[in-house]
């Protein structure tokens, strides 16, 4: 009798996985009609135009799901808001997402239109060409869709959508207040940002905020993420003759400025990547707890060298995770002269280097661009932040300019904060396995104005697959991973904490 009650018990539960199987690849299905109308329209965030049109999809889309939606204005591209009919008795969730895209160049991509949605198998070490009318009679979750912005950010807003009309056809009560906030600025920076939140507060108010951008782990594991590192830039300008001149008759005479800024960039790092400027590390420290949440994420070291490509790592942490704790100091850019088949015999009149910051919620960016400006003036340069004048040139042996980028925060939230217990109870509850808990990745996600200002927890749940070449040619969204976004937000729509 007993076995009896246990085989009925586990048809049962095999019929409902089947059902629910069957019921989430029908949504996938219209989900991938979704993408391709939402990626047709050019999201470019450099493109006023661009901007407005998507503005007009989503209010069409958001609004026939029954939320109230509204456009709202900032000092530079408008955000997009939406949120279902409010109860006070109910806790709020708001959800962060973008959906303008980095710009094209159609030419390296391997379809005529980045914009129009292209289906590829996998075939060996590349891709083939598919018919979306194969996806009729059967969804294969392999199989890919191409184009700008499929997983970065557009794919994460129609598995939304998907998971909101799913939730409503099983009749499933929201046990939240819903809400929803749109970038547009994103890709640049969400420059407005800081001030948006400040001015629309009242309307942006939560107990708690999820952000879908990125992809899951490399593992492709159910992934939380509680905070994200902040970046910023500086630009370091050095000067040889005002003009470039004759190697042959200049060099041993006139400064070369790409050895002073070379020699200058030596001295902020040592042998083993170390940032030796001082103070640069000061108040980060990591306990046991903290680190035991690091190695926990199934990173393996030896696949991460080998798709770099690189035979060892550098030491600014034992492993990955470690590594990612501390703010870094990276040269992303540097230029002197002419190179390649347009190399002249010349000194350079200038040299530059571009660099970036990646912050820490214990380092402050504006502190840190101190820090290496001050490392700088011990080197023995002069610095500006316009070109100098001839008259400048003349007082001083050694001149750098640096221009100073913006600040964006980093943020983590507490690893023990309930709304991550929820989160995360839900992942491992709808997916059957442990959920990858990642203390701070390692991009920049501009969340800290909604955490200074909201007095919020903040968590990314990440959707789309780690390898969809996210800003670059040939981007890509797994049609897995709609199946596994709408799971993620029916689960974490439908539970209670």
């Amino acid at each position: 009798m007993k076995l009896r009650i246990v085989l009925a018990f586990c048809l049962c539960v095999a019929f409902g996985n089947a059902q629910d199987s069957t019921q989430i690849k029908s949504y996938v299905g219209q989900a991938i009609n979704d993408i391709r109308a939402f990626v047709k329209i050019p999201n470019d965030a450099l493109e006023h135009a661009d901007i407005n049109l998507n503005l007009t999809w989503l209010t069409k889309e958001f609004n026939a799901r029954g939320f109230n939606s509204s456009i709202l204005p900032t000092e530079g591209e408008s955000l997009f808001f939406a949120s279902l009919p409010m109860e006070d008795s109910k806790p709020t969730i708001l959800f962060y997402m973008h959906f303008d895209g980095q710009s094209v160049d159609p030419p390296k991509w391997d379809q005529p239109n980045p914009y129009e949605v292209v289906l590829k198998s996998p075939d060996g070490d590349g891709w083939k060409n598919e018919s979306f009318e194969d996806l009729n009679e059967n969804i294969n979750y392999d199989w890919r869709l191409f184009g700008r912005s499929t997983s970065d950010d557009k794919g994460p807003i129609v598995m939304f959508l998907a998971a909101i009309d799913l939730l409503k056809e099983n009749g499933q009560e929201f046990p939240y207040n819903i809400k929803i906030i749109l970038d547009s600025e994103e890709e640049k920076s969400s420059k407005p940002l800081p001030k948006a939140v400040k001015e629309y507060r009242e309307l942006l108010e939560a107990d708690f905020l999820v952000i879908n951008d990125g992809p899951v782990h490399v593992s492709e594991k159910p992934t939380i993420v509680y905070g994200c590192r902040g970046i910023t830039t500086l630009s370091l300008t050095t000067y040889g003759p005002i003009k470039p001149q004759h190697s042959g008759h200049y060099g041993n005479y006139a400064p070369n400025p790409g050895f002073q800024l070379a020699q200058v960039l030596a001295t902020m790092k040592d042998a083993d990547g170390k940032v030796i400027i001082d103070g640069y590390y000061d108040g980060i420290t990591l306990d046991e707890n903290a680190l035991s949440v690091l190695k926990s994420v199934p990173d393996d070291a030896a696949t991460i060298n080998s798709n770099l490509a690189i035979k060892t790592p550098e030491k600014v942490g034992s492993f990955y995770q470690e590594a990612l704790q501390y703010p870094s100091l990276n040269i992303r850019g540097l230029g002197s002269g002419w190179i390649g088949k347009k190399a002249r015999t010349i000194v350079p009149a200038t040299a530059t280097a571009e660099i970036d910051l990646r912050l820490v919620p214990e380092s402050d960016g504006t502190r840190l661009k101190g820090l290496v400006k001050k490392h700088i003036q011990k080197q023995g340069f002069y610095i500006m932040d316009t070109i100098p004048s001839k008259k400048e040139r003349l007082a001083h042996d050694k001149i750098m300019t640096i221009k100073e980028g913006s600040v964006t925060d980093a943020f983590r939230t507490d690893l023990n904060n309930p709304y991550g217990e929820f989160i995360v109870n839900t992942l491992k509850t709808k997916f059957g396995e442990d959920v990858v808990q990642i203390r701070i990745m390692g991009g920049t996600v501009p969340i800290s104005p909604f955490i200074n200002e909201l007095k919020i927890p903040a968590f990314i749940v990440p959707m789309v697959n780690p390898d969809n070449n996210q800003h670059s040619p040939n981007e890509n969204l797994k049609i897995g991973q709609i199946a596994y976004g709408i799971k993620v937000f029916y689960g974490i729509l439908s539970a209670k904490m």
